[in-house]
């Protein structure tokens, strides 16, 4: 029994997915962004990148070479 539903539930779920793509599937608008939350964003967006920049690490330093 459960095997049979999920094979119900994951043709459908393909079949949704597949018909997704087609030129005449619907077509949802986007919504729109508020705009009060630009500067936020924008500052949240800035401080992970500079905590990315932080947490990366530095390429290894090699000795020099004889020769």
């Amino acid at each position: 029994m459960e095997q049979s539903t999920a094979f119900i539930l994951a043709v459908d779920a393909v079949t949704r997915h597949v018909n997704s793509a087609r030129p005449d599937a619907p077509v949802r608008p986007d919504r729109p962004r508020s705009a009060p939350l630009t500067p936020t964003r924008l500052a949240a967006a800035g401080a992970l990148r500079r905590l990315a920049d932080l947490m990366e690490p530095r390429p290894a330093v090699l000795p020099p070479t004889c020769s």
